[in-house]
């Protein structure tokens, strides 16, 4: 064979996994259908969102908030020719940084579709035609995921446009209609509300980011609307959308049945993403997909039903989140190189990227309700720490969520300043299987925003949160 490992796609599972073979001394090579490396996240989704949203909220707060902090400011404008320059900048940054990785730990990389010949043998086909075929002792699926698209909803990409044509528009909407209240409708929602749009969600459950615990979507919802402005229409299902001139028509019928009408002049399709395995010769080695969800069949180890043919991230079951991919891809790299690692897939965090923030890990309040758990929770509100009071990001709280006779942490579930980051010690808390007592005890620097999370445990151990 020519490689130990191939890894078809590079994006965050497949450009980890192929750095953690080279690193065991695996030789490895990653087929890219794109001339870029990075995949969605880098190119398409994580990266430059935040990019944007980093660069919406300084407009805001230079519009809407400066002022309170002795920041006067006149004549403001908004260059958004510049705002996407910046995004596209950091995108290749990022990119560039994925080919200085492979080229150090001496990574081949192949520009083109990888497709089975056989379970040892891939052909990459590039753009032009020109074909070659590459072996290797295994193969690491990682070809990611594409946005969902409604059969009676077509996307013409410009007026109808999904997540990656949101990300480029060269000017601020009117009207932006988003039909999917998850993470990626609110994320770019918050960018173009900032920015000045008036931005209309239309979700089919009864709550905003329906996977997360419930108490966190009604508290994003009320700030988003109180903060920005945007519109929520719950419980809405969608039953069409047309296109006309710089005009977009959006119908759908409430929880009444009732015919509802949207005219905005754009409209994102964000209803989640679609596992991508076009072209991956899956048949042609006995591979067939799930037939709900359409993704890899795998076993406990990542493994397919053809042995030594391995997949990772979007593709196969669990949540579509890029650390999850990258966790994956350690994993079957070092299961690869005769290693034990291991996933405690409960504890992958999840992060809607709005402002304020929205952190959340292990179980919600809902799931040990339905589960039959008896637990404890305590909250503590931003609004009663003083680093936020400081900072003027008041709106928010943190709960945590403990089992009512070990005091174990089960779920920990934020909205506030940066929990995009303070989740991180919750995960380690409870990778360690921590106690809301063992939280309580830690010693927090004042006034930091993770003050928040020892007195949400101090008020589920005894309800003795100090400052409140």
């Amino acid at each position: 064979m020519q490689y130990d490992v191939i890894i078809i796609g590079s994006g965050p599972g497949g450009y980890v996994a192929a750095i953690r073979c080279a690193q065991l001394g695996l030789k490895t090579a990653v087929i890219e259908k794109y001339s870029t490396f990075g995949g969605t996240c880098l190119n398409v989704g994580c990266i430059p969102s935040k990019a944007l949203l980093d660069s919406s909220e300084h407009y805001h707060n230079a519009a809407h908030h400066f002022g309170t902090h002795g920041i006067n400011l006149s004549n403001l404008t908004l260059d958004m020719k510049q705002m996407i320059a910046r995004k596209d900048d950091v995108i290749a940054q990022n990119v560039a940084g994925i080919a200085f990785l492979f080229k150090k730990n001496k990574i081949d990389s192949f520009v083109g579709v990888g497709s089975f010949v056989d379970k040892n043998t891939v052909k990459i086909t590039a753009e032009k035609g020109k074909t070659e075929q590459i072996t290797g002792k295994h193969v690491i699926i990682a070809s990611g995921s594409k946005p969902t698209a409604l059969p009676f909803l077509p996307i013409d990409k410009k007026r109808i446009i999904t997540s990656t044509e949101a990300l480029a528009l060269k000017e601020v909407p009117n009207h932006l209609i988003i039909i999917g209240g998850g993470v990626i409708g609110l994320e770019l929602g918050s960018v173009y509300a900032r920015l000045g749009a008036k931005v209309s969600v239309v979700e089919y459950e009864k709550t905003i980011i329906p996977t997360m615990d419930g108490g966190l979507g009604k508290e994003l919802q009320r700030v988003l609307k109180k903060s920005l402005g945007m519109e929520f229409y719950l419980g809405h299902k969608v039953t069409g959308a047309t296109a006309k001139g710089k005009k977009v028509t959006v119908n759908a019928e409430n929880a009444k049945g009732e015919a509802v009408t949207w005219e905005g002049d754009y409209c994102i399709v964000a209803v989640g993403r679609t596992a991508y395995t076009e072209g991956l010769g899956l048949e042609n080695i006995g591979i067939t997909l799930e037939e709900r969800g359409k993704k890899i069949p795998v076993n406990e180890h990542l493994e397919t039903p053809v042995a030594g043919v391995y997949a990772i991230g979007d593709v196969v079951k669990g949540a579509m989140l890029a650390h999850k991919a990258e966790d994956e891809g350690v994993y079957v790299a070092e299961r690869l190189a005769g290693q034990k690692p291991h996933i405690d897939y409960n504890l992958i965090p999840g992060v809607v990227y709005t402002w304020p923030e929205v952190a959340s890990v292990g179980r919600t309040e809902e799931q040990l309700k339905a589960e039959g758990h008896k637990y404890k929770t305590g909250s503590f509100p931003f609004k009663a720490s003083g680093r936020a009071k400081a900072s003027g990001d008041t709106d928010g709280f943190v709960k945590v969520l403990a089992d009512a006779d070990t005091d174990e942490v089960l779920g920990v579930h934020m909205i506030g300043p940066r929990a995009a980051d303070m989740i991180a010690e919750a995960a380690v808390a409870m990778e360690y299987r921590a106690s809301a007592e063992d939280i309580a005890r830690v010693c927090h620097a004042h006034p930091t925003y993770t003050e928040a999370l020892r007195e949400a445990s101090l008020a589920a151990t005894d309800n003795r949160a100090i400052h409140m």
